[in-house]
């Protein structure tokens, strides 16, 4: 006899990239405004400390799949991001130790419903519909990284819709590195296995709409596409 009154929520994984292997999602995190380019296209100082905020796990939509343009807006933003997995967990962990606790990494996008975001920062409300909506975070498959390997610092990225360039940076601007981010996010939250982090998105944001197709890449990561229906 089941314990539960309904059938539980199946449980969120991404693939690992060459392994017949999953990596289970716990939670999922976001940084606000990492490269200095993205910040000041939104109209903000390039230097205001980390913010963060959360997408619901089972937001995750597998690399090749095809989703629905969302409901209740007419501006779809595409933003992509490097993306740590959590192994190791923790709380008030120094940047000097943040790097132990990445296991791997990805490519993710972080679509956005811009227009209610807009509408939400001009009412001092939260985020949440314009940020953590349905299949609002397409990823790549995680690539575990060799321990003791110092995480990126640099390497292209790039986002392309219908095979024509929109963003393209490096993670050399980022304004906050991969170990900084831990570092500050593990202040605020314990962190724990399965948690994945987006750090941010170069300069270059803009629409979706349905038909596009969206392909987010970054040298020595990987590559994610979704197409928008």
């Amino acid at each position: 006899m089941s314990q539960f009154i309904i059938p539980p929520p199946p449980r969120i994984a991404i693939p690992v990239a060459g392994r017949d292997a999953l990596f289970p999602v716990r939670r999922i995190y976001c940084v606000g405004r990492n490269y200095a380019a993205h910040a000041r296209e939104m109209g903000n100082d390039s230097r205001e400390p980390p913010f963060f905020f959360q997408k619901p796990t089972d937001a995750v939509v597998a690399s090749g799949s095809t989703i629905a343009y969302p409901p209740e807006t007419r501006n779809l933003h595409h933003e992509v991001e490097l993306v740590l997995g959590i192994g190791l967990g923790g709380a008030d962990i120094s940047p000097q130790e943040a790097r132990r606790h990445v296991i791997g990494l990805a490519v993710g996008i972080d679509l956005t419903r811009r227009d209610l975001q807009n509408a939400a920062k001009e009412a001092g409300r939260p985020w949440e519909c314009s940020k953590s909506f349905d299949a609002s975070a397409p990823i790549s498959a995680l690539v575990e990284w060799p321990a003791g390997e110092p995480l990126p610092q640099s390497g292209r990225i790039t986002l392309s819709v219908n095979g024509q360039r929109r963003q393209e940076g490096n993670l050399v601007e980022m304004t906050w590195s991969c170990t900084e981010i831990v570092a500050q996010l593990s202040r605020f939250f314990r962190l724990a296995p399965g948690d994945l982090i987006f750090t941010g998105t170069p300069a270059g944001v803009g629409p979706v709409v349905a038909g596009d197709w969206v392909q987010g890449e970054i040298e020595g990561v990987g590559v994610v596409t979704v197409l928008v229906n």
